[in-house]
C-alpha cells in the first residue's frame, strides 16, 4: 500500500496537474475552512452541510479537510495518490447530491434563476484521475521520500521498493 501511495516518477504533467488541482480547489477550502475569499468559516460550513443539506456531520467535516488540507498537500505533492482518490469521490458526491439535476452546462451567463452544472467538476476528477494514475510527479515530496526512505532498509532492499 505504502509503495502505491508514494512511488514516484519524475512527470512534469503530473507536476501541473497536481498544481492545477490544488490550486484551484483551495480557495474553496479555504472559504469553508477559515472563511477566507468570502466564504462563511468552518462553523458556518458545518451547520450549513449538516442542517441544510442534511449531510452527516463525518461526511461534511471530511469535505472541508479534503477541500481545504487535502489541497494543500496534493500542491505540496504529499501523498497525492491518497488525496487525489479522496477529492475523486468528494467531487462525484458534490455533483450526485447536488449538479446533476441542473444539468452538465456552468451558469455562464450569470443568470440569477439559474443553477451550475457539473462541468467545473467534472475536470477536478479529470485531474484527480490523472494523479490516481501517475502520482505527484516532479518535485513531489512522494518523489523525495522514495528517493530517500527513512527506514533501515539495506541498499539491495531499497532498489527493489
Amino acid at each position: 500500500m505504502k509503495r502505491f501511495f508514494f512511488t514516484e516518477r519524475s512527470d512534469r504533467a503530473a507536476l501541473i496537474a497536481r498544481l492545477t488541482l490544488g490550486l484551484v480547489v483551495f480557495p474553496h477550502g479555504a472559504q469553508k475552512l477559515f472563511g477566507w475569499f468570502g466564504g462563511y468559516g468552518f462553523t458556518n460550513t458545518m451547520t450549513s452541510f449538516t442542517q441544510h443539506m442534511n449531510l452527516p456531520w463525518l461526511i461534511a467535516f471530511l469535505v472541508i479537510v479534503i477541500e481545504s488540507i487535502g489541497a494543500i498537500c496534493i500542491v505540496a505533492g504529499f501523498a497525492t495518490r491518497f488525496w487525489a482518490i479522496a477529492m475523486f469521490i468528494n467531487f462525484m458526491g458534490i455533483i450526485l447530491t447536488s449538479h446533476i439535476k441542473y444539468g452538465f452546462f456552468m451558469n455562464w451567463n450569470m443568470l440569477p434563476d439559474a443553477h451550475e452544472g457539473f462541468e467545473f467538476h467534472l475536470l477536478i476528477i479529470g485531474l484527480c484521475i490523472i494523479l490516481i494514475v501517475v502520482g505527484g510527479g516532479k518535485w513531489s515530496l512522494d518523489a523525495a521520500m522514495h528517493k530517500h526512505p527513512a527506514s533501515t532498509a539495506t541498499p539491495a532492499e531499497r532498489l527493489a521498493m
